[in-house]
């Protein structure tokens, strides 16, 4: 942990990037669950398997990022822990979300019937397309609690800057996803239900590592020698009241995006198959980016975490420092790579030549997403490791109300281009709001 004593002592450029690119390299392979499933199905011979994919990853994405808050949040307080040096908190902090995990889990596997109901007649996708999103849902959802609980393991262990188990546990999982992908999808031709079948695998591989790694971490060692004087934490109302506000607000951020995505590929889908795969591509691409920030926002995350825990003004001012400098640096890389590539990268998504241009068309867009939602995603990591989350709520909230104007007034009149002109309008909407709160960070030290 940072010693937060001393200004001498605080975070240099590259103790920052040695937090934020193992963090980086982690998080960028977390869309590949989606985007090896999506690229391996993208040079089968249909486009209703490539949109079963793209509707069926919405509806995982919907139910898992609402409740996405189990890893930031984990992250956030177990951060606080670290920096104070209270270690029977830090366990708590793994504790706490591990119960709220599982029971969120077992209420999506019990509902799941009309869970999938639902999600199809909000999307509305085509019936061959929608025939294939049932595939790819009636397996996945047994993941459910593989899922949730990965969160809270590898937001625990990036709390406790253990970086490297983090970057094991996300790399392990889906290069063993890819690898079952092409052995389900290419050799025994299940095609969707192939892409489904890997990932749940996947999930499961992770979620075994990340238990493996809290039972060897030094932390849950000493805290087995104590357990007995220590358990009745887990259970202080003071602390479960702090995680339910937090959460709360967090989950209405979420809910926020995912509104703003359902919305996206259900316009997307009323605009025919072919523009929904190629939507579904360029979002694939956009997915990638926005990890690319995330690992940025995480380190910003928890050296906000180890201020808020230890009370040092001086880190919170540093960490907003490098928070600025690194989103612009990482935002001017991203668009100017991106606009070199964009069109070898959706390549690589599809052979189909009407998808391909349709995706080409539109990809000039994606060139200011980063510009747009960068200091966005990276703030976003400063605010939910200082815990303070009202911000972040109500920053969302804005930035979808403007999208939904945006929607009603240029769609009908510019297509799909006044889509993602709208999508880009919701992401400096959410960088622009979230960014005016930034004095309100200093009176949480107060």
């Amino acid at each position: 942990m940072i010693n937060t004593n001393r200004s001498s002592q605080l975070p240099s450029h590259r103790a920052y990037l040695a937090l934020a690119l193992p963090l980086t390299i982690s998080n960028i392979t977390t869309p590949l669950l989606g985007a090896a499933d999506t690229a391996i199905i993208g040079h089968l011979n249909n486009p209703a398997y490539l949109g079963g994919i793209a509707v069926g990853t919405l509806i995982f994405n919907t139910l898992y990022w609402l409740f996405g808050f189990l890893r930031v949040s984990t992250s956030a307080f177990t951060a606080q822990a670290a920096g104070s040096g209270n270690q029977a908190e830090g366990i708590a902090a793994l504790v706490r979300p591990l119960m709220i995990a599982l029971l969120i889990a077992m209420t999506f596997i019990a509902l799941q019937k009309p869970l999938l109901a639902a999600a199809l007649y909000v999307i509305g996708p085509e019936p061959d397309v929608a025939a294939q999103a049932v595939q790819y849902f009636d397996i996945r959802i047994w993941g459910a609690p593989l899922t949730l609980v990965n969160y809270v393991l590898v937001g625990w262990l990036i709390g406790l800057s253990r970086l490297k188990e983090t970057l094991f546990v996300q790399i392990s999982m889906n290069v063993f996803n890819i690898m079952l992908d092409l052995l389900f999808i290419q050799v025994f031709h299940w095609n969707v239900a192939g892409a489904a079948a890997a990932t749940l695998i996947a999930e499961a591989l992770g979620c075994a590592f990340g238990i493996i790694l809290v039972l060897r971490s030094q932390i849950w060692k000493q805290w087995r020698q104590n357990k007995t004087s220590e358990w009745k934490q887990w259970f202080q109302g003071s602390q479960w009241k702090r995680i339910i506000s937090t959460n709360s607000d967090l989950m209405i951020r979420t809910a926020c995006l995912l509104a703003m995505f359902n919305l996206f590929t259900s316009q997307s889908a009323g605009l025919g198959t072919e523009v929904l795969a190629a939507n579904a591509i360029l979002l694939q691409l956009h997915y990638m980016m926005a990890y690319f920030f995330d690992g940025f926002g995480n380190a910003s995350s928890i050296l906000a975490g180890q201020a808020r825990g230890s009370g040092s003004i001086p880190l919170l001012r540093r960490t907003l420092k490098l928070s600025w400098m690194w989103t612009a640096a990482v935002a001017l890389f991203i668009s100017v790579l991106y606009g070199w590539l964009n069109r070898p990268l959706v390549a690589l998504f599809t052979e189909h030549a009407a998808v391909q241009e349709i995706a080409g068309t539109y990809s000039h867009w994606l060139i200011w997403f980063p510009l747009s939602a960068g200091a966005g995603l990276v703030f976003y990591g400063v605010f939910t490791g200082m815990t303070l989350t009202y911000p972040v709520r109500n920053s969302m909230l804005i930035s979808l109300v403007l999208y939904l104007l945006a929607i009603v007034i240029l769609v009908p009149s510019y297509g799909n281009n006044g889509l993602w002109l709208s999508f880009l309008l919701f992401a400096v909407g959410r960088s622009g709001f979230l960014v005016m709160y930034t004095p309100h960070l200093f009176r949480r030290l107060n």
